[in-house]
């Protein structure tokens, strides 16, 4: 059965292009996933589609009022049986990790919240079981992080690469805490910068060699907070063994 993502937003239309395209729209083609956009503003409680409001204390901006996503949430749970977390797409919440879109993977289905203007009422946040961030950066609004967690799930899926080893070994490589190796393709030569004669040589072994120093260099040279993290999980498993 389809991983069913329900994505509740104020822009449906903001989700339209990418949904049908490479390899998410694929993956809808093939039914491995299902996309159902629900408009918040269909709940509000007035004519005018009132779901923002100013904030209590003042303050810049309009904030998310709680009655019409506390209804919009209460529907779409009842569009399907399969149990679904709630996800609260906002910067405050959890940074999204290949770990932790790995533990989506195993999900029926999810129900994405996309925020807008300043906020959430703070009450909103109780309907949440997960609060996640794409990022220390704020956007506009959640349909952007919302459509980040739909693609980095559907890579992770059986089949929806089309090429089981191409997700295997990137999500390995960033699992793992390191980044992604250099990658090379034709032609061997390109104004003067050479393909590495390592990939060239058909040794496996030597290759295999190559791409972990390469991927923990360029970690260490970029990220390396990752191989801190790395560091620390190494340390925390070797203490659990004690």
């Amino acid at each position: 059965m389809a991983l069913r993502f329900d994505v509740i937003t104020l822009f449906p239309e903001a989700f339209t292009s990418v949904l049908e395209s490479s390899i998410i729209g694929r993956a809808r083609r093939e039914a491995r996933i299902d996309v159902v956009l629900t408009n918040l503003r269909s709940f509000a409680s007035d004519k005018r589609g009132t779901v923002d409001d100013k904030p209590f204390g003042g303050g810049p901006g309009m904030v998310l009022i709680p009655e019409p996503m506390f209804r919009a949430v209460e529907h779409v749970k009842g569009l399907d049986p399969r149990p679904a977390p709630v996800v609260l797409l906002t910067p405050q919440g959890e940074r999204l990790t290949q770990t932790g879109v790995r533990r989506l993977v195993g999900r029926a289905r999810l129900i994405l919240v996309c925020g807008h203007y300043e906020g959430f009422d703070e009450r909103i946040r109780t309907l949440a079981d997960l609060e996640l961030s794409v990022g220390d950066y704020v956007l506009t609004g959640g349909e952007l992080p919302a459509l980040v967690v739909i693609d980095a799930v559907t890579r992770l899926l059986p089949g929806a690469l089309g090429a089981e080893d191409g997700a295997r070994e990137e999500s390995f490589s960033v699992a793992e805490g390191l980044l992604e190796y250099p990658q090379y393709t034709r032609p061997r030569d390109f104004r003067g910068m050479a393909v590495p004669e390592v990939l060239l040589s058909g040794d496996h072994a030597a290759i295999a060699k190559w791409r972990a120093g390469q991927a923990e260099a360029r970690t260490r040279q970029r990220r390396s907070d990752l191989l801190n993290g790395r560091q620390q999980a190494a340390g925390n498993r070797e203490h659990e063994k004690d």
